[in-house]
């Protein structure tokens, strides 16, 4: 096939974005409103990014339904559910400036559900104390995505996303720029830029349970990132969502809205118990969801599951206007795939990988990595979520810092004065990218994903021993023996099977940082379930930082302001009560 040997193609920005969804899409619109040059590249549709799947709302305390919140309020509610992991500067800014990214967005045109007199509606979500989840039915994602998509379109913001970048371009600790291939033809593409925006997603997609779909949310951000010389925080928070269905197999792990608790669904388990009541009595369904995941699990692990293996979740006894008007999509998704109406039936559901609480290690003032030039926004980055995400934290996470970072990025591309390019680092890219296509092993990419994905669920699922990760992490190493044999064979159809390879190289590295981060953290804190450490331990009360070259090191967490700090601390329950203890 002769387009392998087309030549190689250059581009040239002043900032480059990598990933097309909402953090992407917002940090590229700031840029050309700033009038500096910008190029976001993707590897999958734009219109189809993961952010489209965000379902349950963006969280801004604006105070419609409830005037007592605040920013303050926001904070404590964020800080408290991130067990106290969270960095408490970007809680800060992304709590203050919440309220913009909503103005931001409803500038914009974003269809936000209304109350009569006209206000932004505000529902309650699991763990906040106030109502301040503004929403657009349940596909607040997709109309988020496609909002910053009609504004991008209006500054005419060039997007290509059919680009797999598979490396950052670095010379002397300072980013030139990234290389990559075209996923339809590909044509190698090289790409010099004076600055770079990482916003390429997370790492859930290494579970088998998963809420990310076959090719996004594979590592690349972790590997980019960790190749050009960046750290990886808290690989080991990995928020399981509670409620993922179950079948068909090429969808599993697909979500139930946290909206279907939020108007009032009931989980029971097979012998029809509501079994919350024992978790969390005062908050049952509402409940935070690394208990509500745990509840769950450990109803399926005591023996209390369905015959599949997972608990259902019923909002039958709701009215069936309130399910349609309140949880279109729910309903309309178990038509689709299972042929369940839930007016009438419950929905069979298991904890699910959903979200990446940790990521690339990045400054709370501008999301900077480390690397000179380069950041890191959206789920690839860490520091808000700590071991437990607030649910509604991560939409409006993207509006600030796709702002303040795209802000950054443009002061930087316009001040930096000379450019250092290494044809080495160009070189090693291309070198690692004809070893895939060249290579006559027999190892299929997909095959050993699907491997990883198997150890992981086994291995670093919601609860965890010593044991088992150690065990865990033996067999991620014969696989990483078995890359050697990993070969990319081109086809028609385009160049799948080399996204695949790369898949397989992040995944790699994202499930060697989880697993060694989680061998190191010997406690049990929001979503890290250690069933032999099932206390909380204070002096670990800061975030694991994680490199290819040093593995894991500790690094404490600065108390938060006062500001905050006491509201936060209110009604803290240190309890190991309804928590898995084998």
């Amino acid at each position: 096939m002769t387009t392998q040997h087309a030549p190689e193609k250059l581009l040239t920005t002043s900032v480059l974005v990598i990933g097309t969804g909402g953090a992407g899409l917002r940090a590229s619109i700031e840029l050309a409103e700033r009038g500096v040059q910008v190029l976001a590249v993707g590897k999958r549709r734009k219109h189809d990014a993961h952010t489209t799947l965000a379902a349950g709302g963006i969280n801004a305390a604006l105070s419609t339904m409830d005037p007592e919140d605040s920013w303050q309020q926001h904070a404590a509610d964020t800080l408290r559910e991130s067990y106290f992991l969270a960095d408490p500067e970007i809680v800060e800014t992304v709590t203050k400036n919440a309220a913009r990214g909503i103005e931001d967005l409803d500038r914009w045109g974003m269809p936000f559900a209304r109350e009569e007199d006209g206000r932004i509606s505000q529902r309650f979500f699991g763990a906040h104390k106030y109502r301040r989840t503004a929403y657009a039915g349940d596909y607040t994602g997709l109309e988020i995505q496609r909002t910053l998509m009609r504004r991008a379109a209006e500054l005419n913001v060039p997007i290509i996303d059919t680009v797999y970048i598979t490396r950052l371009l670095v010379a002397d600790g300072t980013i030139f720029g990234a290389y990559g291939f075209d996923v339809v033809t590909g044509q190698p593409v090289q790409i010099h830029a004076d600055a770079v925006i990482l916003a390429a997603g997370g790492h859930t997609r290494i579970w088998r349970y998963t809420s990310s779909r076959r090719d996004e949310n594979t590592g690349d951000s972790f590997r980019l990132a960790a190749l050009a010389g960046g750290k990886i925080r808290d690989a080991e928070l990995v928020q399981f969502h509670p409620s993922g269905l179950m079948e068909p197999d090429d969808v599993a792990g697909t979500l139930v809205s946290e909206a279907a608790r939020g108007e009032g669904g009931v989980l029971r388990n097979a012998l029809g118990e509501r079994f919350m009541e024992k978790y969390d009595p005062e908050r049952m369904e509402l409940s935070t969801r690394d208990r509500v995941a745990l509840a769950s699990y450990t109803e399926i692990a005591e023996g209390r599951g369905t015959a599949k293996g997972g608990v259902y979740l019923d909002v039958s006894h709701l009215p069936r206007e309130t399910i349609l008007a309140k949880l279109p999509r729910v309903y309309r998704n178990l038509i689709d795939l299972q042929m369940v109406d839930i007016t009438e039936q419950p929905i069979e559901i298991a904890p699910t990988a959903h979200y990446s609480m940790g990521g690339v290690w990045v400054r709370p003032e501008d999301h900077g990595t480390g690397v000179e030039g380069l950041y890191a926004i959206g789920e690839a980055s860490s520091g808000l979520h700590g071991a437990n995400r607030l649910g509604g934290n991560s939409l409006i996470e993207l509006m600030v810092y796709g702002r303040i970072t795209g802000e950054v990025a443009a002061e930087y591309a316009q001040t930096r004065t000379e450019v250092h390019r290494d044809p080495a680092a160009v070189q090693a890219a291309r070198d690692e990218m004809q070893s895939f296509l060249s290579n006559d092993g027999r190892e299929v990419p997909r095959r050993l994903q699907r491997e990883i994905r198997d150890i992981m669920t086994e291995h670093a699922n919601v609860v965890r021993t010593e044991e088992g990760l150690r065990a865990g992490l033996a067999k991620i190493a014969a696989i990483e023996e078995r890359t050697a044999n990993v070969t990319a064979h081109p086809d028609i159809a385009g160049f799948d099977d080399l996204a695949h390879a790369y898949d397989l190289m992040g995944s790699l590295l994202a499930a060697r940082a989880t697993l060694e981060c989680a061998i190191e953290r010997r406690e049990t804190r929001g979503c890290h379930n250690r069933a032999d450490f099932p206390q909380q331990d204070p002096a670990l009360r800061g975030n694991f930082l994680w490199t290819p070259a040093d593995g894991v090191s500790f690094e404490p967490l600065p108390d938060a302001p006062e500001s905050f700090r006491a509201l936060a601390q209110e009604g803290m329950d240190d309890s190991v009560d309804g928590k898995l203890v084998e």
